[in-house]
């Protein structure tokens, strides 16, 4: 068998190849979740982008985000909270802190703030996306596969790449058809 050089492979031909030998970490992506996935900003966040009440709910999710990042959770949802009091019409503050809530055990709240996030975002732009991804795995995580695969299905069509993974996890027939044609490739 001839071995072809990289160099010679475009950047589709080098996707394709990365997805059939790691079908689980489509373009070289291993984190669970990662904010590098590009899509459209909030709607939201944009549309007034000098809006007082925006900007010091952006300011606060950020402090909540540096939080939660040092583990302190339930500080956390406290800034978070005080966010969405701010301007409860953006839906970042609500997914974030779902998935606070989340990292505590908390389905239920983080459900219910997943909800809301994107009924505000009207399943779009980033925090739609990102909510979708959280939903879908909550849904993983209790066995509804079918709800998971909905989730993870729209979240791709936004961008994400996690989305795009957890779809061939969930697909039993690729997986196996692609680790049969990574052991014919080994030959």
């Amino acid at each position: 068998m001839t071995s072809i050089s990289r160099d010679c492979l475009s950047d589709h031909d080098r996707q394709v190849l990365e997805s059939i030998f790691n079908p689980s970490q489509i373009g070289g992506e291993e984190q669970l979740y990662s904010g590098e996935e590009e899509y459209p900003d909030d709607l939201q966040d944009i549309a007034e982008p000098d809006n007082p009440r925006i900007k010091q709910s952006q300011t606060l999710e950020l402090e909540a985000i540096k939080l939660a990042e040092h583990g302190k959770l339930q500080e956390a949802i406290t800034i978070f909270s005080r966010a969405i009091e701010i301007a409860p019409e953006r839906p970042a503050p609500w997914n974030n802190r779902a998935q606070a809530y989340r990292y505590l055990g908390n389905e239920k709240a983080a459900l219910e703030d997943i909800e809301q996030a994107l009924k505000l975002s009207k399943r779009s732009g980033r925090t739609g996306c990102k909510a979708l991804c959280q939903r879908g795995i909550l849904r993983r995580k209790n066995k509804d596969s079918d709800g998971a695969r909905e989730d993870f299905e729209d979240a791709a069509k936004l961008g994400s790449k996690f989305a795009r993974t957890q779809l061939i996890e969930l697909n039993p027939y690729a997986a196996l058809c692609n680790q049969m044609l990574k052991e014919v490739m080994k030959v």
